[in-house]
């Protein structure tokens, strides 16, 4: 049996080698267009056979298997229901086809399809997506497969969804890519650090990128990254990006071009190296031929002190910027934010996230427990309105340990947990949990009996819960020692213990430390005063964080201060920045901040779909039309959604909140503007669908979605659509404009048969065409309109009807 150790010790011997495209290859020998590929397949097992050993033999260690979209979701587009069959056939088949000895067969695992809609982004249940990834994961261990890698991956909670299947169905070697966009980002907003930490943390073995890009393109990713990867690391790059030639696509990079960006690849920190689309059995050849003498580099940590959530990440350490913890998130003595969880809506929980985060915070601390709050819930509701609202790591807070489970589990990057005690029952369960989950810990030095004062006491019983820590696999950078700031009111020398527990944690111990700065200073007046000056002794002590109140201004002043002259803010440029800005304009008043206008912009910035019927109908009570609302309010709000998708300020998942909520409001307002003789549709009929052979249709329903926001008339003819079936309806509902997607490269080329169609016929509508692989030149060459996503869209689209 292929263990992990001896994949292990491979990797630190040599670079491993992966192999080359598989849809491609397919297309080459036959397979026709949109059929499924997995029964085609198993149907013309001597045809994938022949893949498998065309780049077995050309050096590849590892091959993968043909199952990308074996999925319950996938195959039941088809038909199929028995997933773990054709999965395991499928295995079988690469294993039989891996001859040569070394050569290890990866089970493949592809994303589902269902883009954004994972909770706590979207509406698919998390453990309904563990499931059917568990059902393949079955499949494929059935049919022999001696590792996994879980590809092409556009949403890290997927990525997370299917690396838990994996790890709770066996102990395999586990690799993890997700793809990238031009901008460094995946669709969701991921960048490859914050994903690295994420995976890393719950176990993943190596992390890595695949298609996106080139290999020239990949390689800033990899080095930036390498700094801080604890497990090896992968590229699987396409040949270079698509175009055109004679009819059909082609990739712009040669078989020596591409093996010698594998070598840089390689010196970047690469451990493994392959091809994407457009890669075939002689670009493996070639790069086992460049890159086989060549040393790898093993990971260059143990471990790391490092947070992370679905876009965003922060890097603890000796050298690195003070961290304020935002205290904020808490209903105890806050009764209006207590009702509003109670009652299931969040919209001061958006706005105290918005809140510390522009003060400077850089964790949130999140506790949703009171009287007739159920708190479970409540923390799931939680983190999916989070998880759009900030990008911002979290610190799990609640004293119910099954609070923490359901958190760690949805939380979709690596969370804090605030915090496990030397409480036995808490620790014998916390501390297993916070191992699964991979999450960074505080440490509370006290025992269920005592709150120990001097730190005598509190070292030992810290020294105490480390130790049983470590048996849990986990290291000192995993662990935050709180220093227990008591107050000086009560006990005067309380402040003195406490600098010593965190000078011995930091110094001493090796971990990083944090205090609930605010009880020091209890029961005194003018306590911002003594918060701040202490914040700046236990900095200079080692300090790394403090849950506190980010929007007191001396506070936040102080830390800034104590980075300039603790050398964590090299050349004051943050301190500069902060104090040389111009000032902010003036604020909304309470009254604008609140009125139903806002209060729906809002909901659509924020993608509150639950809750802005309500306040539609709060804002037609207020005898504010609903042609107003429409025009004034709804519209110049989702405009700016666009623009700030646009300029990188939001990411998909915000964008399909928005244009959710949007929809919410829309369907809310569509009956009254009926009544009153008005309506927000345009008299414009679009047509939308992926072409023929095109199987995969998520970008064009979320172009669809945002172009319904703005008032056009959508029929959606789905995926897999054929020319004549396009221009058919598009005649009959006498359209206005086709538009077009294809995402792979070897369907681009069916919508110049639409269009050629469209021509013959004397249509006289406009085509815009859009897709991953979709380039403007490529539409400039079939004369027709580009655009790259569905906010373009919109603008391309309205340039078009307004020229007409």
């Amino acid at each position: 049996m292929i263990t992990k150790k001896i994949i292990y010790n491979l990797l630190k011997k040599r670079v491993l080698i992966l192999d080359g495209a598989t849809g491609t290859q397919l297309q080459k020998i036959g397979m026709p267009a949109g059929v499924c590929p997995e029964k085609w397949c198993v149907e013309n097992s001597d045809a994938i056979s022949s893949i498998h050993k065309a780049y077995a033999n050309a050096g590849s260690d590892i091959i993968y298997t043909a199952t990308f979209g074996a999925n319950r979701l996938k195959l039941n587009e088809y038909g199929i229901k028995d997933v773990a069959g054709i999965n395991r056939k499928l295995a079988a088949i690469a294993k039989k086809s891996a001859a040569r000895e070394n050569v290890f067969v990866a089970g493949d695992i592809g994303p589902t399809g269902k883009f954004g809609q994972f909770a706590p982004f979207g509406d698919l249940p998390f453990e309904e997506a563990v499931d059917i990834f568990k059902e393949q994961v079955r499949g494929l261990l059935k049919g022999g497969v001696d590792l996994f890698v879980i590809e092409t991956m556009m949403d890290i909670q997927e990525a997370r969804a299917a690396l838990l299947a994996v790890k709770e169905t066996c102990d395999k070697f586990v690799m993890v890519s997700l793809t990238y966009e031009k901008d460094g980002r995946t669709l969701a907003g991921t960048d490859p650090l914050t994903a690295l930490i994420t995976l890393q943390s719950l176990g993943a073995d190596a992390v890595g990128l695949n298609c996106s890009t080139g290999p020239r393109e990949m390689l800033d990713a990899v080095s930036r990254i390498r700094p801080y990867a604890k497990i090896f690391l992968f590229a699987k790059p396409n040949a270079g990006l698509p175009r055109l030639k004679d009819g059909k696509t082609v990739f712009d990079m040669d078989v020596r071009q591409f093996a010698s960006c594998g070598a840089a690849l390689v010196r970047a920190g690469a451990n493994m190296l392959g091809g994407c689309c457009g890669t075939d059995p002689e670009y493996i050849k070639n790069l086992v031929r460049v890159v086989k003498s060549k040393k790898p580099f093993l990971p260059l940590r143990k471990s790391i002190s490092a947070l992370s959530s679905g876009r965003g990440n922060i890097i603890f350490g000796r050298d690195e910027p003070f961290c304020v913890v935002g205290e904020c998130i808490n209903p105890t003595g806050k009764k209006d934010f207590a009702k509003e969880l109670a009652e299931g809506k969040f919209d001061i929980l958006r706005r105290l996230a918005r809140d510390q985060q522009a003060a400077g915070a850089k964790v949130l601390d999140v506790n949703v427990g009171a009287g007739g709050i159920d708190e479970v819930k409540a923390m799931r509701e939680a983190l999916s309105v989070l998880s759009l609202a900030t990008e911002l790591p979290l610190a799990i807070d609640s004293s119910k340990v099954e609070v923490i489970a359901q958190a760690l589990r949805l939380y979709p990057g690596r969370a804090l947990i605030n915090s496990i005690s030397a409480e036995k029952d808490k620790l014998s369960r916390l501390l297993p949990l916070a191992a699964k989950y991979g999450a960074m810990f505080i440490l509370l030095p006290l025992t269920s009996s005592k709150i120990p004062y001097e730190f005598s006491e509190r070292k030992k019983i810290a020294s105490a819960v480390l130790a049983k820590a470590l048996k849990y696999g986990f290291t000192k950078d995993d662990i935050v020692v709180d220093g227990l700031a008591m107050t000086v009111s009560s006990k005067p020398h309380a402040g003195i213990e406490t600098l010593k527990t965190i000078g011995w944690a930091s110094g001493e111990l090796g971990c990083q430390t944090i205090i609930g700065l605010s009880n020091v200073s209890f029961g005194l007046p003018k306590r911002q005063w003594l918060n701040a000056a202490y914040l700046a002794m236990a900095a200079r002590e080692g300090l790394s964080m403090a849950i506190a109140n980010p929007l007191n201004a001396e506070l936040m002043n102080a830390v800034r201060s104590a980075d300039v002259l603790l050398v964590r803010d090299v050349r004051a440029s943050e301190y500069i920045k902060h104090f040389t800005v111009p000032p902010a304009g003036d604020k909304k008043n309470t009254d604008e901040v609140f009125s139903p206008g806002q209060r729906i912009k809002d909901a659509i910035l924020e993608g509150e779909k639950r809750e802005i019927k309500d306040f539609i109908a709060l804002a037609l009570d207020k005898k504010i039309s609903a042609q107003n609302i429409l025009n004034d309010i709804m519209i110049p709000a989702i405009t700016e959604v666009g623009r700030r998708f646009e300029t990188k300020h939001y990411f998909l998942p915000q964008l399909i909140a928005g244009a959710e909520a949007m929809k919410e409001g829309l369907n809310y307002l569509e009956p009254i503007l009926a009544k009153q003789g008005g309506g927000p549709r345009e008299k414009v009929n679009i047509i939308l669908a992926t072409v023929k052979g095109d199987i995969h249709d998520i970008g064009k329903n979320i172009v669809a979605l945002i172009l319904k926001n703005h008032g056009f008339n959508v029929i959606d003819l789905g995926k897999d659509a054929g020319a004549q079936k396009i221009v058919a309806r598009a005649k009959k509902m006498d359209a206005s404009l086709i538009g077009l997607s294809a995402l792979m490269t070897t369907t681009m080329v069916n919508m110049k048969e639409v269009i050629d169609l469209a021509k013959k016929e004397g249509l006289s509508c406009k085509v815009i065409i859009g897709g991953a692989v979709v380039t403007k030149a490529y539409a400039d060459s079939l004369g027709v309109s580009y655009a790259k996503d569905g906010v373009e869209a919109v603008r391309v689209i309205k340039g078009l009807m307004n020229s007409k």
